[in-house]
């Protein structure tokens, strides 16, 4: 079976990618459904900073086409603050709203503090809180998390590993789940930058070697609109590999 590639940016609100993707007297309340004549999926991260509304998740499924996918960032309140303790609650309420995507829904990403140490027990009880059903994905920040013990934790409970690429520092390139999910966050500054083709070259390489049944992908250097000119770079190595 062929592998499933979704690629595509982390957000779609950036006033500074006027000109440069959307035309400059395209509404914003358009700007996702020209999004989605590039790209099938995006990574919506405002919701890290602050829950969207109800509205907003059944805008964003009703503005996409059919089969477009969001990943969604989970809300820091979770991540940051919780620190993933005692978290039930605020999960079944994200999770609540997440859900209103539908079909549509891709992984939940939770992005972990650099400050946040390796904690296997935490980490544990964190995973049998979450359902079953969805693909949950997480990105540690704190290089203590990146050994194999944590990697076979997370295939224990069917949850993906993020890999990820930012200014002098790569993860291993590990999946732990039947989806693999990958972030660029700059090539030669954070969240900026223009990745080299000879790098995302490699890159598809190594993305095209974890065999797995479906890999997202998102660049996050949004700056100078250079992650929509990778990604359609990227896509274009993977589909003619």
């Amino acid at each position: 079976m062929a592998t499933e590639y979704h690629v595509g940016t982390s957000g779609w609100h950036y006033d500074h990618w006027k000109e440069t993707f959307y035309p400059t007297e395209l509404p914003r309340t358009a700007w996702l459904a020209h999004y989605a004549l590039s790209f099938s999926t995006v990574e919506v991260n405002n919701s890290f900073y602050r829950l969207p509304s109800e509205r907003a998740f059944m805008n964003w499924k009703e503005s996409s086409p059919t089969g477009f996918l969001f990943a969604v960032k989970v809300n820091r309140f979770i991540t940051h603050i919780k620190r993933l303790k005692e978290g039930a609650g605020a999960v079944a309420n994200f999770m609540s709203r997440a859900r209103l995507l539908g079909e549509k829904l891709g992984p939940l990403l939770y992005q972990l503090p650099p400050q946040m140490k390796r904690d296997d027990a935490r980490l544990e009880d964190f995973l049998a809180l979450l359902p079953a059903d969805m693909e949950n994905v997480f990105e540690f920040r704190n290089h203590t998390w990146l050994e194999d013990g944590v990697y076979a934790l997370l295939r224990r409970y069917r949850a993906g590993f993020c890999i990820y690429d930012m200014p002098g520092f790569t993860t291993p390139v590990e999946t732990t789940a039947d989806f693999a999910y990958v972030r660029f966050h700059g090539a030669d500054e954070l969240y900026g930058g223009c990745y080299p083709e000879d790098r995302l070259a490699q890159w598809a390489q190594w993305i095209a070697g974890l065999k797995v049944p479906r890999v997202y992908v998102y660049f996050n250097n949004d700056i100078g609109g250079f992650a929509v000119k990778n990604a359609l770079t990227l896509r274009r190595y993977l589909e003619s590999g």
